[in-house]
């Protein structure tokens, strides 16, 4: 099942927000709009916004003040991925060109500031303080997550709980707080905003292991760059901390990533990705993945039984078993 499937009853709604997404971003300066248009029409599987109008179900379901929520989120998603790009000097995503590529590191920068600012405008309209200080705590650990992803560049010392830390930072909570939020702005219970934020982080976990895994696996046209971008970059995945807990692969995966750093990741990583993929890195990965899944799926147990818990259980499968 294709993800746009899931979405499929849905479709009237996320093309709302699409469109609300263009109209936030708009601007009067010239070349702010050209930039923050040509981050938005790459694409983007917009599952923060889809999990912020699922959650909703579960509450008074209010489109015009979902988007409150789900547009906020996805620009704050849309603006770290452009700041991502500068820190690892990524020439493309999903097979476009980076804004930062395509202009420079500085206009880069400023498009991701004036798109947080954005979602931060437009927040403001939701009166419940709660959404806000969810929302702002969840910033700031993202923010310390990409620190510590910066100081853990070629870090092999680093351990899987500091990954997993990190992943928790990067990625998890802000899925997390998309259903969290999407269930307070539509009114739901405590009880079901909990669950849901459960179902979310766990969610989260599972999707950005698998995306470390698919980096090490995936071929170029499924992921839209070229396969191995992590270990060039100095990210240090979970399925090669794994590998480095092997005797026999540990020192030549050191060798490797040593000269890969040596490089400045200019250089082939051919070798190091068979090392990696001959390893049992990779399995422990995604058996670690699949319980992040079975945890999110025991949270929805906590729900009431509609068509919006099959969807969520449905994207979290897909999550787990995609393959771009």
């Amino acid at each position: 099942m294709k993800l746009w499937d899931i979405y499929a009853t849905m479709k009237s709604d996320v093309s709302f927000i699409e469109r609300e997404l263009e109209r936030t971003i708009v601007s009067d300066h010239e070349l702010l709009n050209e930039t923050s248009l040509h981050l938005l029409k790459s694409g983007g599987k917009r599952i923060r916004p889809v999990f912020v109008l699922l959650a909703g179900k579960f509450g008074t379901y209010d489109l015009e003040q979902l988007k409150r929520v789900a547009v906020p989120l996805e620009l704050i998603h849309m603006a770290s991925l452009v700041h991502d790009d500068v820190i690892d000097d990524a020439n493309t995503r999903r097979g476009n060109l980076t804004v930062k590529s395509k202009w420079d590191n500085r206009i880069a920068m400023y498009t991701g500031d004036y798109i947080y600012g954005k979602a931060l405008m437009l927040i403001t309209e939701l009166k419940n303080p709660s959404i806000h200080q969810i929302l702002s705590k969840a910033m700031v650990q993202m923010c310390l997550g990409e620190m510590e992803q910066i100081r853990d560049f070629f870090n092999t010392e680093q351990s899987v709980r500091q990954y997993l830390l990190r992943i928790r930072r990067k990625t998890a909570l802000l899925i997390a707080i998309s259903c969290q939020l999407g269930a307070l702005a539509a009114g739901a219970s405590a009880k079901v905003s909990q669950a849901l934020y459960r179902y979310g982080y766990n969610v989260g976990m599972t999707f950005q292991i698998r995306d470390d895994v698919l980096d090490l696996i995936g071929t170029e046209a499924q992921l839209g760059k070229p396969p191995g971008n992590d270990i060039k970059q100095g990210n240090i995945t979970l399925p090669v901390l794994y590998a480095l807990q092997e005797p026999k692969l540990r020192e030549p995966l050191l060798a490797h990533i040593h000269h890969i750093r040596e490089r400045n990741g200019e250089t082939d990583v051919t070798e190091a990705l068979e090392l990696i993929r001959g390893s049992q890195g990779i399995r422990t990965a995604e058996e670690l993945a699949n319980r992040y899944l079975d945890k999110a799926l025991e949270a929805l147990k906590a729900l009431p039984n509609q068509r919006a818990k099959k969807s969520l259980k449905d994207i979290a499968h897909f999550i787990a078993n995609r393959s771009h």
